[in-house]
């Protein structure tokens, strides 16, 4: 970017703080006119917040934003619409069952003696789509239309409206090749005509493919902002991952498997996660590598039954088995612990007891209650052996720390005596010592039999642990490492560049 151009958008120092936590940390970042402007960073890095700071959804609490120069504090996304800034969401927030003309115009629909001209409207429709290469009947319903061509309407929309920045969160998420081509011509159109566009996507390809520059946050900060002409893949990988790689943990204990436990064949689900094949064996971990947004919590659910596969077979010890729901998966001695504990794991308003026995009570059935005796047993004893920190059993368990919050899922399907147990992000979000605590109980799980599947963000994590590393990239399986091939510096040439054959 020239030296003498000047930024359309210019933020500086913004930060942002909730209960307990720092959600942005004095983050910069600048836009230049006819740039289209990467926002990467893995889940919790501080995207979404940096986005509402900027659209005004929230009120920032240091920092400040100067648009065209002039310092501007939107405390509304139609405040920020009327200063120049304007924002699509992958979920199309537009009105399905009105026209396109209808949608591209509401709220200010064109009068003619006091009521809305559909003539002029629909013209006017035809002009603004026509020049982003819709030739399409404004008089249709928008529903009528596939999600690329909604998609398009409401960046039209939001031109129309602000046309200085336009912010694109996870445009491409539900389209396929060609209707991402499709996108990728408007946003081109768009960068020709001068406005600064941000791209928040976790397609690699697509940034270095549309992008001129990214800028990645990780923690609520800005670890580095690159000019893509002039990195690679494996940069930006490294500066999400967030840390020095090491080539190989050094000392890394051998690890045997015993016999097959679990072979799943071509199972996948369209649109959501490429066909795999994938064999686990008892007494192994196998780890899943990949960006957010690569396919990890995709495979763990697919497993699991929680989305059911459309394609594919699974096996569990040479039998055919369906995994429709968890329940299938739970009948058949499956466990699973969510990477969003507070939303898809914990009950926050049940106590600890309740929540640790909450698995094993729905296999045994909700009308043939756990005796109460042997519920505290076990409560008791999983709070003593994964050293649960409480004041008492009956406390509700949003109270607990998130590492002990942690801990008390492990409980919970431990008490079911699983033979398989699903860990997605088993380390996210919790204190030093909890996170020792987790993986030393992953290791010895292991070393007792047991076969898991463990999908992480932190790799050191997974080299150190895992018999088998499989790499996933835009929901797909690109790579699987074993033995002495388990290595940081592998699994991120994988993760970046997409093809075994390039890991060395």
């Amino acid at each position: 970017m020239s030296e003498d151009t000047r930024p359309v958008l210019s933020a500086t120092g913004i930060s942002k703080f909730f209960p307990g936590a720092i959600a942005l940390d004095s983050v910069d970042l600048t836009l230049y006119p006819g740039e289209v402007h990467a926002l990467l960073g893995e889940n919790g890095a501080g995207k979404s917040t940096l986005i509402k700071c900027l659209t005004g959804a929230y009120r920032r609490d240091a920092g400040s934003i100067q648009l065209d120069g002039e310092e501007i504090s939107p405390t509304s996304t139609q405040e920020s619409q009327v200063h120049g800034i304007g924002t699509v969401y992958q979920e199309v927030n537009l009105l399905p069952n009105l026209s396109v003309a209808e949608n591209l115009f509401l709220g200010r629909q064109p009068l003619r003696f006091g009521f809305v001209s559909q003539r002029r409207m629909q013209r006017e429709a035809r002009r603004i789509l026509g020049g982003y290469g819709l030739r399409i009947h404004p008089a249709e319903p928008l529903s009528t239309f596939s999600v690329a061509v909604q998609q398009v309407v409401a960046i039209a929309r939001a031109v129309e409206l602000s046309g200085k920045v336009l912010i694109l969160d996870e445009p491409t998420a539900s389209l396929d090749r060609d209707e991402v081509e499709m996108l990728f011509k408007v946003i081109r159109q768009l960068k020709e005509r001068g406005l600064a566009i941000v791209f928040i996507t976790h397609f690699l390809d697509q940034v270095f493919e549309i992008c001129d520059r990214a800028t990645v946050l990780r923690n609520g900060r800005v670890v580095g902002t690159r000019e893509l002409a002039h990195s690679s893949q494996t940069d930006v990988v490294h500066l999400m991952l967030g840390r020095q790689l090491e080539s190989r943990v050094q000392d890394r204990a051998p690890q045997t498997a015993g016999k097959t436990l679990l072979e799943f064949k071509g199972i996948g689900r369209k649109g959501m996660l490429e066909p795999f094949d994938l064999a686990i064996r008892e007494g192994e971990v196998v780890g899943l590598a990949g960006l957010l947004g690569s396919g990890r919590t995709e495979t763990a659910n697919l497993i699991f039954g929680a989305v059911p596969a459309d394609q594919g077979e699974a096996w569990l010890r040479d039998q055919k088995i369906a995994l429709t729901s968890p329940r299938d998966a739970i009948r058949h001695r499956f466990g699973l612990c969510p990477e969003d504990r507070k939303t898809d794991g914990i009950v926050g308003d049940l106590s600890v007891r309740e929540n640790i026995i909450l698995a094993l009570q729905a296999r045994q059935g909700w009308f043939r209650p756990l005796n109460k005796a042997k519920v505290n047993e076990l409560a008791e004893a999983y709070v003593k052996a994964l050293d649960i920190r409480l004041a008492s059993l009956d406390m509700p368990i949003r109270f607990l720390s998130g590492g002990n919050q942690q801990k008390a899922l492990l409980a919970r399907w431990l008490a079911t005596n699983p033979d398989f147990l699903i860990l997605d992000e088993p380390t996210r979000g919790i204190d030093v010592g909890a996170h020792a605590e987790i993986i030393a109980l992953i290791e010895g799980l292991r070393e007792k039999g047991m076969a898991l599947l463990v999908a992480s963000s932190e790799l050191e994590e997974l080299v150190a642990y895992s018999t088998r590393v499989v790499v996933l990239r835009d929901r797909r399986q690109v790579c699987e490492l074993h033995g002495e091939d388990i290595s940081t510096r592998n699994i991120v040439a994988a993760i970046a560049q997409g093809h075994l054959e390039e890991v060395a």
